[in-house]
């Protein structure tokens, strides 16, 4: 049985579902009356209304109906129960190994995550390198979750943004240890965004097409150098930023033995390439072509930016240099 939709949720008409989900109309209304698979609403002239929730099913059955499950012993499940089978390892007769492991993500908004398992998305990301392991419905659901894997990066989908949104990101990346956290919102106060970003986040509003969040979740992956001009990647996730301008501005004024001044150059290349990474994420809302460069560019310099994050680690553990947000 689905899930009674709230009073904010959006219902669609069976159309709409079937456009999204590529599955026929006649073929949703076989699985619904058939088989029991949907509850949707029904207006007074007779129209099929279903919420997030049906969607979010129909996408699962169509997935594992594919896979060669029955759709009479799937239809009745619920959606979790769907979700952990569509993760479980399956054979297909013409299925090619990825280049590389597939990064595992965690989605927060059954909305944002129709879009992701839908095979219009799927077609814009380069390799097909994302694999979602947990969805959750909100915010406040996913701070108390426990999820089936350990994913490597969370994406989120918030209308508004306020300080109690970013409190409640911190707390859940701290106890999940998301390698990057997206989110996509709608409306927020300028200052919100700002702290956002300077603590690491990856932060975009809407409007973004399917192209443009493609090549933003792309551009969180490591390059893998022999495949770079196709925006290959090895699997890894680039990680959110450690350290402040504050930091890194205390840390160039810091005078050392250590020969070349090395503090000070590493930290402004870490201040510059940090600086190009945002910038390079903000342009990725311009036409595809410029996007996939500009995805491209942002995913090298955070790859840089990382490495040299590491060699000012080495160098301030040689020169007992205090790297702590504290001491700034």
């Amino acid at each position: 049985m689905a899930l009674p939709p709230s009073s904010t949720s959006p219902l669609y008409r069976i159309g709409a579902v079937s456009h999204t989900t590529g599955i026929p109309v006649t073929t949703l209304r076989i699985w619904e009356t058939r088989y029991g698979a949907f509850s949707p609403i029904k207006t007074e002239g007779k129209q099929r209304l279903f919420a997030e929730h049906d969607v979010s099913k129909a996408l699962l059955l169509k997935q594992l109906s594919q896979n060669g499950h029955a759709i009479s012993t799937i239809a009745n499940l619920a959606l979790d129960q769907l979700r952990q089978m569509s993760n479980l390892p399956h054979h297909t007769a013409h299925r090619l190994a990825p280049p590389g492991q597939p990064v595992s993500m965690a989605v927060v908004g059954l909305s944002m995550a129709n879009r992701i398992e839908s095979k219009k998305f799927a077609a814009g990301l380069k390799q097909n390198q994302i694999k979602v392991t947990d969805v959750l419905e909100d915010l406040n659901s996913a701070t108390h979750a426990e999820l089936t894997q350990q994913p490597q990066v969370l994406l989120v989908k918030v209308n508004t943004l306020q300080t109690t949104v970013h409190t409640a990101l911190q707390t859940l990346i701290a106890k999940h240890k998301f390698a990057q956290t997206i989110v996509i919102y709608n409306f927020a106060p300028e200052p919100v965004v700002q702290a956002m970003k300077f603590s690491g986040l990856i932060v975009r509003r809407e409007p973004i097409s399917d192209n443009e969040l493609a090549e933003l979740l792309q551009s969180v992956l490591f390059v893998d150098p022999a495949r770079a001009q196709e925006f290959g990647t090895s699997g890894g996730v680039i990680a959110a930023r450690k350290y402040s301008d504050t930091t890194l501005s205390r840390v160039a004024g810091i005078s050392t033995n250590v020969l070349c001044e090395c503090p000070r150059h590493v930290a402004e290349l870490i201040a510059q390439l940090a600086s190009f990474e945002e910038y390079s994420q903000e342009c990725l809302n311009r036409n595809a072509e410029d996007a996939h460069l500009h995805a491209y560019l942002r995913s090298i310099s955070g790859s840089a930016r990382s490495l040299f994050e590491n060699a000012l680690e080495k160098i301030a553990h040689h020169e007992g240099i205090d790297l702590s947000e504290a001491a700034s």
